[in-house]
């Protein structure tokens, strides 16, 4: 399912301020390289992820699922001088080509990348989180929701990507783990009375949560 119009994706990318190079390169490659090149956040989500980052000047990001580190770069764009951005991704090869990504930027000495499975990684990292952004397995997002939330300070704001899972969260009824599990935690946000959300129809969907 097409969930924007090629013409207004195509008119977004031409509106939208241009990648830097390295960005530029980090697409290109992993679209000729990687067999889930689809994961990458891409040049208008990027720039989303950037834009939010700036105008929050956060001290403290947290990302769950690193990829190979296209949307870590564009989060840390917005930390403060002294700021520090967690990533932890949980399988070692996409680690290792995200590691050699943050070694060629200049914002790479702010990201401390971290691999394991984040459900054990994150109680003893110990922040209190700014920014988090959620991109990881589908079937742990209320998972990861509930553990992070209580270390996200008050007005703080918690980013989940591929909300809308290729479109299979509209289809009545919805099949598959993956767009069952995106559905509950949508919903399971819709009631939680901690937050306030909005559901932006960028890409494949990001629910941006703030904490109250």
């Amino acid at each position: 399912m097409d969930l924007l119009h090629p013409l207004v994706q195509s008119y977004a990318d031409t509106i939208t301020a241009p990648e830097e190079d390295l960005l530029r390169e980090i697409a290109a490659t992993t679209a000729a390289t990687h067999s889930h090149a689809h994961m990458l956040s891409g040049h208008v989500q990027g720039k989303f992820l950037e834009m939010i980052s700036r105008l929050m000047q956060p001290n403290r990001i947290l990302e769950i699922g690193t990829f190979v580190g296209y949307s870590a770069l564009c989060l840390a764009k917005g930390l403060l001088k002294d700021g520090q951005l967690h990533t932890i991704e949980l399988l070692e090869k996409d680690a290792a080509v995200a590691r050699a990504n943050f070694n060629r930027s200049n914002d790479g000495g702010k990201i401390i990348l971290h691999v394991g499975n984040a459900l054990d990684i994150i109680p003893g990292l110990r922040e209190t989180w700014d920014l988090v952004f959620i991109d990881a397995d589908k079937v742990n997002y209320t998972n990861y929701y509930n553990l992070v939330l209580p270390m996200v300070r008050p007005g703080g704001v918690i980013l989940a990507d591929n909300v809308l899972f290729h479109g299979e969260v509209l289809t009545a009824p919805v099949t598959g783990k993956n767009a069952k599990a995106i559905r509950a935690f949508n919903e399971y946000v819709q009631q939680d009375d901690r937050v306030d959300q909005v559901l932006v129809t960028i890409r494949d969907g990001l629910l941006l949560i703030r904490k109250k």
